[in-house]
């Protein structure tokens, strides 16, 4: 009783400033200001002091609203299309996976940091499955949480604003505009909906696999959209609620200790995010070209974001969700099924 009067000490706090800085947002007109209002604010009252936490419910909770809510986009044209650039998709991955290891590199060489940590602090998968991996190999678990955690605050804080400051101003010839197949929200289809996507992401906790309150609402709510099974579609507020949720997650990691990391090695790991988001970016621009698809699009796709940050952006923008959620889940994936042996590769090249 105790553990949880002192969780909803910290919890309840950041709820409620979470909800006013994301109301702040809203007013000034930004981009995911259900995500960027929580995420920041949060974390700069963190880093001042505040003792706000999140409990892993909640921020389960959030990544199962999010992964419901892509998988209701999978329609089954949508999935041929998909099947379309499954090509661009591996190439994609490919390139992702590559520039982690060179930041890697150059986080080793402006760091001083060991092989192991700057490896993993810079591979482009989730943070808790880098840490993971990262222990395994012998790297420091807090440098890498640290530079996974500045990573995504980087990203979150920039390149929404970015693409939809360009898409304003006329940049791409149109959008990838796909709109989920149940356009209601039905009481008792809502319900089984709800039973059905927690019960997958419960199967994929309990197997112990990455992201699964994301990744199994996601593949449910795929697989009944892509049948042609119209159960409901979420309310908004549960939509809103998951970001906000997903946002205090994400601000409150960053503590005074999270300050008081070497000085040196969050600036390295700034720079060498900097420069990999801009690689990114450049590649998705080509991509775009080729593919025809809107440049928008791609850049969440291939940005080094979040499954969640980035397929929301897409959401929010009016862009194309079902791309951005499955260049980011392929990559995942892959990274997570290979990083053991891409970073015993890496290290042999040193």
């Amino acid at each position: 009783m105790g553990v949880l009067r002192g969780t909803l000490r910290a919890f309840l706090p950041a709820v409620v400033l979470a909800f006013a800085a994301a109301e702040a947002c809203i007013a000034l007109d930004t981009p995911l200001p259900w995500m960027i209002g929580p995420l920041f604010s949060t974390a700069l009252a963190c880093m001042l002091g505040a003792r706000l936490g999140a409990p892993v419910q909640a921020r389960e909770a959030g990544q199962w609203a999010i992964g419901t809510a892509l998988g209701l986009y999978f329609s089954a044209p949508v999935l041929a299309a998909l099947a379309r650039n499954l090509p661009w998709i591996v190439l994609a991955v490919a390139v992702a996976i590559c520039l982690g290891m060179v930041a890697g590199a150059m986080l080793r060489r402006l760091s001083g940091t060991d092989e192991a940590t700057a490896f993993f602090a810079m591979a482009v998968g989730g943070a808790s499955e880098m840490a993971v991996q990262g222990e395994r190999h012998g790297a420091v678990v807090e440098r890498v949480a640290a530079a996974h955690s500045l990573r995504i605050m980087m990203v979150v804080g920039t390149i929404p604003f970015a693409v939809r400051w360009w898409s304003s101003h006329g940049w791409g010839a149109g959008i990838d505009l796909f709109v989920p197949l149940a356009a209601t929200v039905h009481p008792g289809g809502l319900l089984i909906l709800i039973a059905l996507t927690a019960s997958a992401a419960l199967l994929l906790k309990r197997l112990q696999l990455p992201n699964a309150w994301v990744i199994g609402p996601l593949l449910v709510a795929l697989a009944l959209t892509a049948a042609g099974i119209e159960l409901s579609r979420l309310p908004e507020w549960m939509i809103r609620a998951g970001q906000l949720f997903i946002g205090v997650s994400l601000g409150t990691r960053f503590t005074p200790r999270f300050v008081h990391t070497a000085p040196r090695y969050l600036a390295s790991v700034a720079a060498c995010t900097a420069v990999t988001m801009l690689l990114a970016a450049g590649f998705a621009l080509c991509l775009a070209y080729v593919t025809g698809l809107h440049p928008g699009t791609m850049l969440l796709a291939t940005s080094p974001g979040g499954i969640a940050e980035m397929s929301l952006t897409a959401r929010v923008l009016h862009l194309g969700v079902p791309v951005v959620t499955a260049f980011h889940v392929s990559r995942m994936v892959v990274v997570v099924l290979t990083i053991g042996p891409l970073f015993r590769a890496w290290a042999r090249m040193r």
